[in-house]
């Protein structure tokens, strides 16, 4: 998942904002993750990192993640991101409750 980032467009802005599967796909591979794998070995090689899951920064702790997914071990990569994506998008839906909405809505 990825949004544009706000502001004027200048070259020294990144072109998108990167969150979700696209930063944990990131981060497996840049830890060399082998699999098959469980779950608690990929959260010790990522250090049981924060993931952020929307363009605002909000994130969840790897670890926090998996507990809402019934698997324990994972074949491949694209298994392990295909089962967290529903948390991710939950998380993104849901985004911080009641008042990070009205947040979001008022203009300044």
């Amino acid at each position: 998942m990825a949004a544009r980032p706000p502001g004027g467009g200048g070259s020294s802005e990144p072109d998108a904002i990167e969150f979700g599967i696209a930063v944990l796909d990131e981060r497996v591979e840049e830890a060399g993750v082998s699999f098959p794998a469980t779950g608690d070995e990929i959260v010790d090689a990522l250090d049981d990192s924060e993931i952020p899951y929307d363009a605002k920064g909000r994130t969840i702790r790897l670890s926090e993640a998996l507990e809402q997914v019934p698997q324990t071990e994972f074949e491949n990569e694209t298994e392990f991101l295909d089962a967290l994506y529903p948390v991710f998008d939950r998380e993104r839906r849901e985004g911080g409750g009641v008042l990070a909405s009205l947040r979001d809505a008022l203009p300044f």
